[in-house]
């Protein structure tokens, strides 16, 4: 059984980026959200293992993603793939139930590592 992520991000560009950058060691289906409330509407549907989550959108951003969530007592475990690295905004990211906060722009062996040693796969 393979693991279900969603990559939430309003760039195509990024989630493009982003998808690539996924190890192929791990056996996970993806599903992209094109932004917050699509990636909320998503999430009533279908269970995530794993939410990648940009913060920065124009119709929710992603600190508003996570007050949902958080509300809606959703499994899955968020992290945060954001250019926007303000220490009070991963704070209050984490305080929302984010796991952790990778930069933007992340690379395949930045991700690999980072995932290896949460002992995703």
């Amino acid at each position: 059984m393979s693991d279900k992520l969603l990559i939430v991000d309003d760039s195509a560009f990024s989630r493009r980026m982003i998808h690539r950058a996924i190890p192929e060691q791990w056996n996970v289906d993806i599903a992209e959200a094109d932004g917050g409330c699509n990636a909320l509407a998503m999430c009533k549907v279908s269970s995530f293992g794993y939410v990648f989550l940009d913060l920065t959108m124009p119709d929710m951003d992603g600190i508003e993603v996570l007050r949902h969530l958080k509300e809606m007592s959703y499994p899955a475990k968020v992290y945060v793939i954001s250019a926007d690295i303000q220490q009070e905004v991963q704070k209050e990211a984490r305080e929302l139930g984010a796991v952790a906060f990778i930069p933007k722009p992340v690379t395949a062996e930045e991700l690999d590592t980072f995932l290896r040693q949460e002992g995703v796969y």
